[in-house]
């Protein structure tokens, strides 16, 4: 092999990894315009409003409630960056319609509604997704509530909060021990 030949193979090699590149950001780009007006979801009403539902379903007992490991904010994030666009709108959607039942059901925004008839109008909705999970066929779009019980329970064990006050909490855990003993009544395990 001659210099001009190894210059050319070189040149061959580094155009193909430039271009390569390339083609491979541009192909993770969404060629839809259709995307959720997600910001929506960050205005301060809405993230009160989902810290109150992430309350009712997860409230202070002995230790603190969702509300305080501030879920509503982290629904946010979570459907702006990881739900596709028509999941973000099926939950952004989802708001309205659970403020809608609780106004059709209590003559109230859900937020003026005493924690009774919140929990009262969340197990239906519950017992609601869990119905239409069941006749669910894959295509069919997502249940607005299940997606808000999900991202409730994923914020709130995965807070600060959730992880150290919830959860029994080892900062630097020891050997691993499949047979630890268990009583009736223990905080299961964040590490």
């Amino acid at each position: 092999m001659d210099r001009r030949e190894a210059i050319s193979r070189v040149a061959l090699i580094m155009g193909g990894t430039l271009i390569g590149g390339e083609y491979l950001l541009s192909g993770c780009k969404t060629k839809t315009a259709a995307k959720a007006n997600i910001a929506v979801l960050f205005d301060p009403e809405n993230v009160k409003f989902l810290d109150e539902v992430a309350d009712t379903i997860l409230p202070a007992t002995k230790t603190p409630g969702a509300k305080a490991a501030k879920v509503g904010g982290f629904m946010g994030v979570m459907v702006r960056d990881c739900y596709k666009p028509d999941d973000q709108q099926i939950f952004i959607a989802g708001i309205q319609k659970l403020n809608d039942a609780a106004k059709d059901k209590y003559s109230n925004d859900f937020i003026a509604c005493s924690p009774a008839e919140r929990t009262e109008l969340l197990i239906e909705l519950d017992n609601e997704q869990k119905a239409y999970a069941v006749t669910k066929k894959p295509e069919d779009p997502n249940h607005y509530f299940r997606m808000m019980k999900e991202l409730t329970l994923l914020g709130y064990f995965t807070s600060e909060i959730g992880c150290t006050q919830a959860l029994r909490y080892l900062p630097v855990p020891g050997r691993f021990d499949g047979n630890m003993p268990y009583k009736k009544g223990d905080k299961a395990w964040a590490t």
